[in-house]
């Protein structure tokens, strides 16, 4: 049965041209052996990453009036894919590894933990069954990085030890620093400190004012105007020989209170599903060990009757055929939905029996594979390299220990 995937997007260009490609093009780009820098960066001494969750493409050129510097970069910028999902778990996973979620195993926000036989979350709420390192143990970039270099984290406190900071952005040094201008002076420091070094430079300011009050909010712009205000502050303190990057993990859209849909209302959309998993522009749905092939065809069938319209109803093995996961690793493949529900229109689909009433206010969403939500900017900031610091000669030629 057709359900609108002659129509299906294509897949990241994982390998090219997406997430996965930038931190392992840094390394690269500071001459750790083992990288392909696949992005072409220029050959530099020290990497400040910034990764400004929840900053699509598309956001940046419609709300470009509140980030004046950024928007000076937006000429010459890269646009790059997120993972699928566009999530921030599948997505830091990727970015932070090098590899596809259907290799680190990172592969929604919430997924199915076939040992435990149970729905776990992926970002803020580990569950205590899963070991970060055993539900992802490929190395990665930092840890690989580090043995070579030094590597700096500069984030919120709370995720110094949290359960996806030590699954996919392990290794290094972390800087736990509060807000905004105290995380843009760590990393200045960071970067004057060291002959060579990469730094990650994390924001999520913009991606919690988007889910509270949409990205097309006076408050949504006011958190870009912050996150503007601080880079721009950040690009004049490089020292030599330093690029400094902004990227972003997946963009937004907004949702309407009359598009947000609990189907666990519908007897036929959860017929035979023992769990659901993902989050609402990417649903997963696992389906009971005695399902068979007809069964899974009835409910695809039924799914695409009530939204067919509004989503690609998609198998698991059309999935993973279409490149959607990257090359999925047989302990992986579990973790995959039978079947995947990915909003084409601006629709949010929720089951209502095991999330909060409160989860249906939330009003930017992201998760699926329209542009708003894939297409990420890769922007050069600024630029030392060759030249000396603009924070000053002294910074930039600091002897060696």
């Amino acid at each position: 049965m057709v359900r609108h995937l002659d129509v299906l997007p294509p897949a990241p260009g994982y390998g090219r041209d997406s997430v996965a490609e930038i931190f392992t093009s840094a390394a690269a780009s500071l001459g750790v052996p083992g990288f392909a820098n696949t992005l072409a960066l220029p050959a530099a001494r020290r990497i400040c990453v910034v990764l400004v969750d929840g900053l699509g493409k598309a956001l940046l050129k419609q709300r470009g009036g509140h980030a004046p510097f950024l928007r000076r970069s937006m000429e010459n910028s890269r646009t790059l894919s997120s993972a699928f999902p566009s999530t921030t778990a599948s997505a830091l996973a990727t970015f932070g590894t090098g590899l596809a979620p259907g290799s680190h195993g990172l592969a929604g926000y919430d997924v199915l933990d076939p040992d435990q036989d149970k729905v776990v979350n992926q970002l803020g709420g580990w569950d205590a069954g899963v070991d970060p390192l055993r539900w992802q143990p490929n190395p990665t970039v930092f840890e690989r990085v580090a043995a070579e270099l030094p590597v700096v984290t500069v984030s919120l406190p709370r995720f110094a030890e949290s359960g996806l900071t030590r699954a996919a952005l392990r290794g290094g040094s972390f800087v736990p620093a509060t807000s905004g201008h105290a995380r843009t002076l760590a990393a200045a420091q960071a970067l004057s400190e060291h002959e060579r070094v990469l730094v990650y430079l994390y924001f999520n300011e913009l991606d919690k004012a988007g889910h509270r009050h949409g990205c097309a909010s006076a408050e949504w712009g006011n958190a870009l105007e912050e996150v503007d205000s601080h880079l721009r502050r950040l690009a004049g303190q490089l020292p030599a020989d330093t690029l400094l990057l902004l990227t972003a993990d997946h963009g937004m859209l907004d949702v309407a209170a009359g598009q947000r849909y609990d189907y666990s209302q519908d007897p036929a959309l959860v017929a035979g599903v023992r769990h659901t998993g993902g989050e609402p522009r990417m649903v997963h749905l696992y389906l009971a060990p005695d399902a068979g092939d007809r069964h899974r065809e009835q409910l695809a069938e039924a799914w695409q009757a009530a939204f067919g319209k509004y989503a690609w109803v998609l198998e698991r093995d059309e999935a993973i055929a279409h490149g959607l996961y990257g090359e999925v690793q047989p302990s992986v493949l579990p973790r995959i939905g039978d079947l995947m529900i990915a909003a084409r229109e601006p629709i949010a689909l929720y089951d209502t029996r095991r999330v909060p009433p409160h989860a249906l206010e939330v009003v930017g969403q992201h998760g699926s594979l329209t542009r708003a939500e894939r297409d990420v900017p890769l922007l050069v900031l600024g630029s030392t390299v060759g030249k000396p610091g603009k924070a000053g000669r002294n910074q930039g030629r600091r002897k060696r220990p």
